[in-house]
């Protein structure tokens, strides 16, 4: 079966550049963009662009300040494109595009990622799914609807222990970059102001100091209450922390509660024991084979 075009171009790109960051002969952009390797890259950055800017653009054009604020909630576009300055300047195409591109780029594929890991963690652990499937069937029993609702997710709390314990011991986001604005000093050691630093969030995730020895098991526990108080609160950062965290972080959870209780409701997934599952760290974290599991209907 063919990938939507817009989700192979995305998985090209983290490809390339996950070879490039491993190639030093490649960092220079004049030699880069010679490549054939280059000139693919930019194909699909512009592929990409272009689809955000249809978006955008069609909403543009369907949307009047008249209409915004007779609008009882605003969604994310429409207050990017309605949005002022002081000075009452409106944000720039590019600024616009650069944010919609996280959610269209990012949003989909990390998601992507955790809810395929922490199903197939679920598989592995049934002991664990049946609790989670015993919560979502107990929870939408108590909806009026017969459907889970919006004001219900928060009501999953086991299966938001799932969620997490599958982000730390898979971690979507694997490695992100930044880059300081001010020297620092760690360990002693002086990172001069403008380096690029590039944070290990899986090995975050697997400090045994933190999560212990057995840091490589599947422990929904260790995301209690109680257990959560004890630790850092930078222990655990799947979107990452302060002001450079992830825009999409809670829209990414809800969607996850959502998409695996929907999956928990109707399915019970078992592992195919045949098929070895092995972690390939790109941009996002995925399996170098894929992830096989069989659905069968409860």
């Amino acid at each position: 079966k063919e990938r939507n075009p817009y989700i192979q171009a995305v998985y090209d790109l983290t490809l390339e550049w996950t070879r490039r960051n491993g190639s030093p002969w490649l960092y220079s952009d004049f030699i880069y963009n010679l490549t054939k390797g280059g000139k693919k890259f930019k194909e699909n950055c512009d592929f990409v662009h272009k689809v955000a800017d249809d978006v955008i653009e069609k909403r543009r054009q369907a949307l009047k300040d008249d209409e915004v604020s007779s609008k009882k909630y605003l969604d994310f576009l429409d207050i990017l494109l309605t949005a002022r300055d002081e000075d009452g300047n409106r944000m720039s195409k590019e600024d616009i595009r650069n944010k919609v591109d996280t959610f269209m780029f990012e949003g989909h594929d990390t998601t992507a990622s955790a809810i395929s890991w922490i199903l197939y963690s679920l598989a592995e652990h049934p002991d664990h799914q049946k609790q989670c499937q015993e919560e979502i069937d107990r929870v939408v029993s108590e909806t009026k609807s017969g459907e889970l609702e919006w004001k219900d997710l928060e009501r999953l709390e086991y299966l938001t222990r799932c969620i997490k314990e599958g982000m730390r011991l898979h971690t979507p986001v694997p490695l992100i970059i930044r880059n300081n604005q001010s020297t620092i000093t760690v360990d002693n050691e002086v990172v001069p102001a403008g380096s690029t630093i590039l944070i290990n969030i899986y090995s975050l995730h697997h400090n045994a100091e933190i999560w212990g020895e057995d840091h490589m098991k599947f422990k929904p526990e260790r995301f209690t209450k109680e257990n959560m108080e004890k630790r850092d609160s930078f222990a655990f950062c799947p979107f990452s922390a302060g002001p450079r965290n992830c825009i999409g972080q809670n829209f990414a959870m809800s969607e996850e509660k959502i998409v695996l209780a929907t999956l928990l409701q109707r399915f019970t997934f078992t592992v195919d024991e045949k098929h070895i599952v092995e972690k390939q760290v790109l941009v996002v974290m995925r399996a170098k084979n894929g992830i096989k599991l069989f659905a069968i209907p409860r």
